[in-house]
C-alpha cells in the first residue's frame, strides 16, 4: 500500500502514518539488482526481509479493517507523504520507533499519538504501545481515550539564532560530514568552555537516553525528566590534558552551546533523514522545547 487510503466513517478523525518495508522499497519499487540477486540466492543477509514485509503488510490490512469496524474517519498515508496532523483527533503510527520519530515532527504538543510495532521480530519498539498482535485492542482503546497519556520532553535546536526544530524526541548528532574525520568544536555548559576533538557530539532529551546516548556512555534518565543530556563520542584527550565537558546534563531553562570548527559539519535530528549543513563558526544551541509530545500507551 503506497497510495493514501481513506476510510470515511463518522467517528473520530484518525491519521495513520505507516512505513514501507525494505522489501517493498528496494525489491518491488526500486528493483535494486544487488538485493534482488541476494533474494534469489537466499543469502542470509536478506533472510529477514520477507518475514518483516509479510508481518508489516498484514498489520496494515488489519488496521484498515479495525478502523472500518470502529467507524473512524481514517486516512492512511506513507510517512514521507503524511503532511500536517492538525485536523486529526489522533495520530497512529504503524512501523517501529523510526516511524514514530518521523511522525513526531509533524505532531504538536496537544495532539495524541500512539505507535504500534508491526514487525516485532525485526523492529525496535521502545516508544510503541504494543505490537501487531494487540493492534485491534490498542486502536480501540486509543480512540476511546482509555490509553494512558505520557508527556515526553522534546528538544529545541537552534543554529545561528534560527530554529531548526522544536520537536526532537530522540537525539541530535553533530559531527563531521565524514565519519572517518575528526569533529572539532567549542562547547559551553554550566559556565565552562572547552575545545573538543571527537567523533561527534550526541545531545538529546530524556526519551532518547536509552538509545545512542546510552551506548556512547550516557545515563538513562527517567521519562519524566526535563533535562537535556550530552555525550561526546570517542573524545580525543591530548597528552597531559583533560576534559570536563565530555558528558553532562543541562537543567530546564538552560542551554548547551556548541560552535563549529569544521568546514563540513552536519547536524542530524532524530536519525539520518533530517540533516543540516553546519558551517565553520556557526553556533548551535540545544535546550528543552516548549512542545512536549503526548504519547499514548508508553510502557517505559
Amino acid at each position: 500500500m503506497s497510495r493514501p487510503v481513506i476510510i470515511r466513517g463518522a467517528g473520530p478523525r484518525v491519521l495513520v502514518i505507516y512505513k514501507k518495508s525494505a522489501l517493498q522499497v528496494y525489491v518491488h519499487e526500486r528493483k535494486n539488482p544487488r538485493i534482488q540477486q541476494l533474494m534469489t540466492s537466499k543469502h542470509p543477509v536478506v533472510s529477514r526481509l520477507v518475514r518483516a514485509h509479510d508481518s508489516h503488510a498484514s498489520a496494515l490490512l488489519v488496521a484498515q479493517k479495525v478502523m472500518r469496524k470502529l467507524g473512524a474517519h481514517a486516512e492512511f498515508r506513507f510517512r514521507s507523504d503524511a503532511g500536517k496532523s492538525d485536523t486529526f483527533d489522533l495520530v497512529v503510527t504503524l512501523g517501529g520507533d523510526g516511524t514514530l520519530l518521523w511522525a513526531s515532527h509533524i505532531v504538536g504538543p496537544n495532539h495524541p499519538i500512539v505507535a504500534i510495532n508491526t514487525a516485532p521480530k525485526d523492529s525496535v519498539g521502545f516508544f510503541c504501545a504494543g505490537t501487531r498482535n494487540e493492534l485491534a485492542d490498542i486502536l480501540e482503546s486509543a480512540m476511546k481515550g482509555k490509553l494512558r497519556a505520557t508527556k515526553l520532553s522534546r528538544m529545541q535546536v537552534d543554529v545561528d539564532g534560527l530554529t531548526m526544530s522544536k520537536r526532537v524526541l530522540n537525539d541530535a548528532l553533530f559531527c563531521h560530514e565524514s565519519p572517518a574525520s575528526t569533529s572539532r568544536y567549542l562547547i559551553s555548559a554550566g559556565g565552562k568552555k572547552e575545545e573538543h576533538k571527537s567523533s561527534g557530539l550526541w545531545v538529546g532529551p530524556a526519551a532518547g537516553s536509552t538509545a545512542a546516548l546510552k551506548s556512547a556512555g550516557g545515563r538513562v534518565l527517567p521519562a519524566s525528566s526535563k533535562q537535556i543530556q550530552f555525550v561526546a563520542r570517542e573524545p580525543y584527550v591530548p597528552p597531559g590534558g583533560s576534559y570536563s565537558l565530555t558528558r553532562g546534563l543541562i537543567p530546564e531553562g538552560k542551554a548547551l552551546s556548541v560552535v563549529s570548527k569544521m568546514r563540513a559539519g552536519r547536524l542530524y535530528l532524530d536519525g539520518s533523514h533530517l540533516a543540516h549543513v553546519i558551517e565553520m563558526g556557526s553556533t548551535l544551541r540545544f535546550s528543552r522545547s516548549d512542545e512536549p509530545l503526548t504519547l499514548l500507551g508508553f510502557r517505559r
